[in-house]
């Protein structure tokens, strides 16, 4: 089988991703960080999925981006919105994205892979600049010019099936693939036992997600 890296969050999207790419016949090596973000209960969502849906191995890297702050998901001083606000929210992880795939793109060459696949979605989403299309096309451009593995004509490809799929072609595409969407946690402010809190956007996103698609919501909320 292929090698790949595959970046898993714990939630809805990454599990999508990750079980796309197993049906695709790719060697999976999941990716999760332990960031310095709220809580910790995406991380143990994270190693269900990778454990449930076939990853060969799954990785958690500790970088603590709460040392620069800047963001609601890893300054506890900075309240999460329960609303939708105009603009950037403030949800925005600084260059989250970014330092994510240069990680996975440094494991990708180790293990001589030559893909790596992300959960991002540029329609139903917050807003986010590194969710974007343009985001993923340039990072690709420069992951084949930073690494050994692209000068030497060893091309690295960032793949984000979900780019321009709806949240509830996301929900419809998962469910065709078995996926359990109830062992997963998208809450940018879940309890310790992952319960998500049912007013964030991204559970608001996620919500609408499985109604649009007329699916059953099996996430488990704290009220």
């Amino acid at each position: 089988m292929i090698p790949a890296v595959v970046l898993v969050s714990g939630g809805l999207d990454s599990a999508t991703v990750l079980a796309l790419a197993r049906q695709q016949g790719f060697a999976c090596h999941a990716l999760s960080f332990d960031y310095g973000q709220r809580h910790v209960a995406e991380l143990e969502a994270a190693a269900r999925v990778a454990r449930e849906l076939g990853a060969v191995v799954h990785r958690v890297m500790s970088i603590d981006l709460s040392a620069f702050g800047g963001s609601a998901l890893t300054d506890l001083s900075l309240a999460v919105p329960e609303a939708p606000t105009a603009g950037i929210p403030i949800t925005y992880v600084p260059a989250r994205n970014t330092v994510f795939l240069s990680l996975a793109l440094a494991w990708a060459e180790v293990l001589g892979a030559r893909d790596i696949f992300l959960g991002v979605n540029a329609l139903d989403y917050s807003g986010y600049p590194d969710c974007r299309p343009e985001f993923v096309a340039a990072f690709e451009a420069l992951a084949n010019v930073a690494t050994r593995a692209g000068v030497e004509g060893n091309r690295i490809r960032i793949h984000a099936p979900l780019l321009h799929m709806t949240k509830a072609e996301i929900v419809l595409q998962g469910v065709k693939l078995g996926i359990d969407y109830g062992r997963t946690v998208s809450c940018y402010q879940a309890d310790e036992t992952g319960r998500a809190c049912g007013r964030c956007d991204s559970c608001r996103l996620r919500r609408e997600g499985f109604a649009a698609a007329g699916v059953s919501d099996p996430t488990r909320y704290q009220v």
